[in-house]
């Protein structure tokens, strides 16, 4: 799951960045409001955690200028600003949550996958296919029943197409989903990641949609 961190202190945004890739989140992270805005135009993040008192841009700013273009990424306000009115104003301005440093990780990274869940309009976190379940908050998948042990970018592959069950993913949509910035991407890393799930899981799970990308074609719900 790929996401935004937008923090200014280099201490706060190195731990907050750790322990959240820990969690099993890619984290992009930036350090001020105009590229954090920049960035979220770009990508299609699962997520962004926001704090407001960045240079160049104040957040709020960032994120009134997001939800005026229409933009719906989930937005995590992580802020020192903890006044009522602050809360109230964030909120309003299109803030999907609200949170006062400091956070425990456990807890933000919690709020991250509800936040990434109602996106998705999905009552649990636990996502199915058939016999295939991914639990996000585990990090773990089984086929009927039994743990099948994947590969982190397979299990980041999965994820991102299942999420996205009924739709069809480009090649470079799904490198965008589970590759963060500066990594180098072989030509055909997804094709050599989508072969070894259907060996593991299954050859129908995922069809190829020749010319097009890669489809997880069963309609996928939520969890008991």
């Amino acid at each position: 799951m790929r996401i935004l961190l937008a923090e200014d202190d280099e201490l706060l945004g190195t731990a907050l960045r750790a322990g959240l890739q820990q969690q099993g989140f890619h984290v992009d992270w930036v350090r001020d409001g105009s590229a954090a805005l920049r960035e979220l135009q770009a990508v299609d993040y699962e997520a962004a955690v926001l704090d407001l008192g960045l240079p160049r841009m104040d957040g709020m700013e960032v994120l009134q200028a997001l939800r005026q273009q229409g933009r719906s990424t989930p937005v995590l306000v992580l802020t020192a600003r903890d006044a009522v009115q602050s809360r109230i104003q964030g909120l309003d301005t299109g803030a999907d949550d609200y949170v006062v440093k400091p956070v425990d990780l456990h807890e933000l990274a919690a709020r991250l996958r509800a936040l990434v869940r109602r996106s998705s309009g999905q009552a649990s976190n636990m996502l199915r296919a058939g016999d295939v379940v991914l639990d996000p908050s585990a990090h773990k998948v089984t086929l009927a029943g039994k743990p099948v042990d994947l590969a982190q970018r397979e299990y980041d592959l999965l994820h991102a197409l299942m999420r996205n069950a009924g739709r069809v993913m480009s090649r470079e949509q799904l490198e965008e989903k589970i590759y963060p910035w500066g990594t180098e991407v072989a030509s055909n890393a997804v094709e050599v990641h989508v072969y070894h799930l259907r060996r593991k899981l299954g050859s129908e799970l995922i069809e190829t949609v020749r010319g097009v990308g890669y489809l997880l074609p069963e309609v996928v719900r939520s969890g008991e």
